[in-house]
């Protein structure tokens, strides 16, 4: 598409990512991450060490605007929803957040982290634990692990991470070599899956993926009982093998979790089960949340949330009484406006709307410099290896005279589609004024808020412009880096590439550097990536860096910033 040509520009979440876009400090106060695998089994056996003066008992209220876009685990990429999912499923592997950005990789479901069998990490086996039960008291098995990645190679099953499918098949059009969908296929499992025996499960790839035990920590390793698989229902009524179960689903309205008393806290090394009740209450507008949380007012003492209004930061930074109960941490998150490559093909536009961005009216709609920090790399800085640079030294209010000259008198006109929620319509006005100041003409549209991370994902989706945030799945450039800029990964719907870039040289250099031994130059590698992909591409414009800033009810405990996730857990959450 021309420069001129109108384009369409969607603000909204994406994958892996937050519902809400909370920012984060002007001076990020972590080291970059560390992540370590465990070797030693007993790292993976339960039960999770007690929390200080945790009782059992009572409801929780989660409240929230927006609903969740899936239920069905293997369909989530969501940190949100994410966060909830741990409390009703368990993933092959998982994280223990030990604080201080160091998380240490152990079994979930299963026994460790994975037996590299061959030593070329093109084979993979896991051994499930014993005893390990669904909500009806049957057991899982590793056929159901087997079963549960199988069902995912089917186009209609959209919304979560893709890794597997596409390193099995060994495509990113990876329904092109095995389709589940497919009558003859139903009974069949995806390719290079063997279940060995009851209890061990076997995963055989092309070529060497020594990424596997990380990559089973998203939920498409969840066990899934094929007698209860509904396809895209699956999403209402998901079976459970965490500490809760789903006992009620009003869509838009409510969601209740209740324990699961099959849950063997002895085998799970990270959940504790300590309210009775879970209850999330959806569709209140994030300031009736935010001022009910600050009331703190019955029921209300016991509720939590993952984002609130920004327009009551600065009240709430400066109330004395509620600072014992805020959460304000740094997270991995990097929030991007995307540009569709496709579709927005001059790289002088693609540049000029780097030099135009105002991020410092960007950061006052989503609330301050307690939400969002000017960020100019596609690398978050607790990225192991990241280092920063400025491409377009706009200053914080953008150039909007070096974005004329770059369009030599053009006025491309712009339709700036947001979500239909508040606080979208608030961050897509800053975004339209600053970029009307370099000539930039646009309109604002809006767009349902819960089909955003499905919606940008669709390759003819109908938009050139769209924000959202993103969190490498591990800490390393290569879940960042390859899974956003990687053009062969695009396929008809569910893409992560959402600037929709493809380059040869490009994916030749993601190629080299994934088959890097040594660790240390990988990351310095992808830092060197990251510039140059901004420098010679313009393939979006980084907005922010993310930080959480949040207010609790007074009598919840244990609530905590994920280091994993980037948002709120809810594992260990008691109330007082």
């Amino acid at each position: 598409m021309v420069a001129l040509t109108a384009m369409t520009v969607v603000v909204g979440m994406s994958a892996c990512t937050k519902v809400e876009d909370n920012g984060n400090s002007a001076t990020p106060s972590k080291s970059t991450q560390e992540g370590g695998i465990s070797k030693d089994p007993a790292d993976s056996k339960g039960p999770a060490p007690e929390i200080a003066g945790a009782k059992k008992g009572g409801t929780a209220y989660i409240l929230r605007r927006n609903d969740f876009s899936h239920l069905d685990p293997s369909r989530q990429y969501s940190v949100t929803a994410m966060a909830l999912g741990q409390l009703y499923y368990r993933t092959l592997t998982t994280f223990k957040d030990l604080g201080n950005n160091k998380l240490l990789l152990v079994g979930d479901l299963a026994e460790d982290t994975g037996k590299d069998v061959k030593g070329d990490c093109k084979t993979w086996e896991y051994k499930i634990k014993k005893g390990i039960k669904y909500e009806d008291g049957t057991e899982v098995k590793a056929a159901d692990i087997a079963y549960g990645v199988t069902r995912m190679f089917n186009d209609a099953l959209v919304g979560g991470p893709t890794y597997m499918m596409e390193w099995l098949a060994d495509t990113p059009q990876y329904t092109s070599v095995f389709d589940h969908a497919k009558p003859e296929n139903k009974d069949k499992l995806a390719p290079g899956i063997t279940v060995v025996d009851d209890y061990t499960v076997k995963f055989d790839f092309k070529k060497a993926h020594c990424e596997v035990p990380y990559a089973f920590n998203l939920p498409f390793g969840v066990p899934v009982p094929k007698a209860k698989d509904t396809g895209t229902n699956y999403d209402l009524a998901p079976v459970s093998t965490g500490p809760y179960k789903i006992t009620k689903f009003t869509k838009g309205s409510e969601i209740i979790l209740e324990r699961n008393t099959n849950w063997d806290p002895n085998t799970d090394p990270i959940r504790h089960a300590y309210p009775d009740k879970f209850h999330v209450k959806l569709g209140i507008a994030t300031a009736t949340v935010t001022q009910r949380l600050i009331a703190d007012v019955g029921d209300d003492q016991f509720a939590f949330t993952s984002g609130i209004d920004p327009a009551q930061v600065s009240s709430i930074a400066s109330n004395a009484a509620l600072q014992n109960r805020i959460i304000s941490e740094i997270t991995p998150f990097m929030f991007y406006m995307w540009i569709n490559n496709q579709r927005v093909k001059d790289l002088k536009v693609r540049q000029a709307l780097n030099w135009a961005i105002d991020r410092d009216a960007y950061i006052k709609s989503l609330g301050g410099d307690k939400l969002g920090t000017p960020g100019t790399t596609l690398l978050s800085p607790l990225t192991i290896g990241y280092e920063a640079y400025d491409a377009y030294p706009g200053g914080p209010t953008g150039n909007p005279t070096k974005a004329k000259e770059l369009l030599g008198g053009a006025t491309p006109e712009l339709v700036l589609a947001h979500g239909d929620d508040p606080d979208a319509q608030t961050q897509a006005v800053a975004i339209k004024t600053g970029l009307e100041k370099a000539g930039f003409k646009i309109t604002l549209v809006a767009t349902p808020a819960d089909s955003f991370l499905d919606k940008i994902g669709e390759k003819n989706n109908p938009w050139d412009l769209y924000v959202s945030g993103w969190a490498a799945d591990w800490p390393s450039g290569a879940s960042t880096l390859p899974v956003l800029w990687d053009g062969r990964t695009i396929k008809d719907a569910n893409n992560q590439d959402y600037p929709y870039f493809n380059n040869d040289d490009v994916n030749k250099e993601f190629d080299r550097i994934n088959a890097l031994p040594d660790s240390a130059a990988a990351a310095k590698a992808w830092a060197a990536l990251d510039k140059k992909l901004m420098t010679e591409f313009a393939p979006c414009v980084p907005l922010t860096f993310d930080r959480d800033y949040l207010v609790y009810g007074s009598k919840v405990g244990g609530l905590f910033e994920s280091d994993v996730l980037g948002t709120v857990a809810f594992v260990n959450v008691h109330l007082k």
